[in-house]
């Protein structure tokens, strides 16, 4: 097997010269045309200065061309970082800061938005600007430094590369909770550990037809990437603008013929609301993944009864943890809506530790933190020690392991059920969200007395839905549109409370602190009348 991601898709290359590897839309891109052009890519990036281990940015919607950056990254003996097109110009430029990168590529309608982000991480000297469109960027201010327009003049053959498996492969930043993203360090082995675990155990094969849903700043999208070429199969990346249209996801399912759908569980759970599955839908789908949140059981019993000829399979990890570190594939469908799904047993390399405060094993049944241990741990936080000691512990018992911050126990079964979190992080459509990063933003705004957030289950899309209680000072005007429209600029969408309640003055528990029990019982009182 390979050493480095790259090289999947120069074995596969080699091996299957003919074969699709990338889908979308109406572009089709080949195994030797992905590897070609990202070899291309590669000696560009060199061509103006990038060396191991330098950080390359982009920023780009998930495309074909975004696959062929991310590999030629790779191949230059870079870590790439994906950013989110999706995020206010505050929050990419504190992400640019942080990673220093050596060049930062983009295209299309983002170009103004990076040039806002740059404005504001004000680096020196600041990063060189690639450009991957074909057509001239349109945003005044942005120094271009080189362009795919360029690539012709650089060989497409194959490079000797010098990184090896411990070596970061990509940066992914996570919400943080004092307002800072966290750049969580994947190396190769990290990834290429769980990939080679997954081809052998769903039998991924060249005949596969892979989905490719989640944003590419996403672990998840990971998963889907280097899978498929692991396995030569065919990647079909899935449009962003379906995802508000149930419907139009399972159109895509059945005319692509996808024999493997993976994404977190809120857009399953959100097409099951809208039933848009029909009985015996998706003929060719063999497989079906989840991860990154719960999925309600009601919402899993409408699928396997819609799909009996379909596996399922509960995925779980944190991004710290590589992807996933245990599995769950459900045998058959749940008798009762309540019936609690497990996370089931680690992937190989891996193990999940149920402990108490001592650190001890907690016995079966009774609730403990759980932690993991094994091959796809993390180095850490990028350049932050101290967060990094916080939850990677080095122990006698166990050697080096992680505290997720999610409660779990272990069951008669002998299997791990996740039972919710023991921290202010929540999952919510798949993003891991720190509450208090929302409150470090309203708090900035100027226009309340106090806030607070929290979240509170929400069976409709969301999963979770995030709820924030406020009272505004006099005058300052603070009414939820407001303050909606004034997060929006240091905020992506998804962290964006979606449910307000307006206070004189928060309620308080006996210590003096504000009371959250008490705030989610009012939001999930007012959620219930509106369902």
């Amino acid at each position: 097997m390979a050493e480095l991601l790259q090289q999947l898709v120069t074995m596969q290359a080699e091996r299957r010269p003919n074969a699709i590897a990338l889908v979308m839309n109406d572009e089709r891109i080949s195994y030797p045309s992905l590897e070609g052009a990202s070899n291309q890519l590669a000696r560009q990036l060199q061509a103006v200065g990038c060396v191991r281990g330098d950080r390359v940015c982009f920023l780009t919607p998930k495309s074909p061309a975004a696959i062929i950056t991310e590999l030629g990254i790779l191949k230059a003996d870079c870590i790439y970082v994906p950013l989110d097109p999706s995020s206010p110009p505050p929050r990419l430029a504190k992400i640019i800061a942080a990673c220093e990168p050596r060049c930062v590529l983009v295209a299309g309608s983002a170009a103004e938005l990076l040039r806002d982000a740059l404005a504001e991480a004000n680096l020196r000297p600041p990063p060189l600007i690639g450009w991957l469109d074909a057509e001239a960027p349109r945003a005044a201010g942005l120094k271009i430094e080189f362009s795919r327009n360029d690539l012709a003049g650089f060989s497409g053959a194959p490079l000797d590369c010098r990184n090896h498996g411990a070596d970061t492969a990509h940066i992914l930043f996570t919400s943080g909770s004092t307002g800072a993203p966290k750049g969580v360090q994947i190396t190769h082995d990290n990834a290429l550990r769980f990939i080679e675990w997954a081809i052998r155990y769903f039998g991924a094969s060249p005949g596969d037809r892979m989905s490719g849903h989640p944003p590419l700043h996403f672990d998840l999208s990971t998963f889907d990437i280097y899978a498929t070429l692991g396995a030569g199969a065919q990647l079909h990346l899935v449009p962003a603008e379906l995802n508000l249209f149930p419907n139009k996801i399972a159109d895509f399912i059945r005319r692509h013929e996808l024999t493997q759908w993976f994404s977190a569980p809120s857009l399953l759970n959100y097409m099951a609301k809208q039933d848009a599955v029909a009985q015996g839908d998706f003929p060719t789908l063999k497989r079906l993944l989840w991860c990154g949140e719960v999925f309600p059981t009601p919402a899993l019993r409408y699928w396997m009864k819609r799909l009996p000829h379909v596996s399922f399979t509960n995925l779980y990890g944190p991004t710290e943890a590589t992807i996933a570190s245990s599995y769950y594939t459900v045998p058959a469908s749940p008798l009762r809506d309540d019936s609690p799904i497990p996370i089931g047993a680690p992937c190989d390399g891996e193990e999940l530790l149920v402990l108490d405060d001592n650190l001890q094993p907690a016995p079966p049944g009774e609730i403990g933190a759980l932690f993991i241990a094994g091959v796809g741990l993390s180095p850490g936080y990028w350049r932050d020690e101290q967060k990094t000691s916080e939850v990677f512990l080095d122990t006698a018992s166990y050697g080096r392991i992680y505290k997720t911050g999610d409660l779990a126990q272990v069951g008669e079964d002998g299997l791990v059920y996740f039972l919710g979190r023991a921290d202010s992080q929540i999952k919510s459509r798949g993003y891991r969200i720190e509450l208090g990063e929302i409150e470090t933003a309203l708090n900035t705004l100027g226009l309340l007395r106090e806030c607070a957030v929290v979240a509170v289950n929400n069976d409709v899309f969301e999963g979770m839905a995030i709820c924030c209680a406020y009272a505004p000072l006099p005058g300052a005007g603070g009414n939820p549109t407001t303050l909606r429209q004034a997060l929006r600029r240091t905020l992506p969408n998804y962290m964006l409370p979606s449910h307000w309640i307006r206070f004189e003055r928060l309620p308080q528990n006996g210590n003096g602190k504000i009371d959250r029990r008490e705030l989610r019982e009012q939001f999930q009182q007012s959620l219930s009348q509106l369902a």
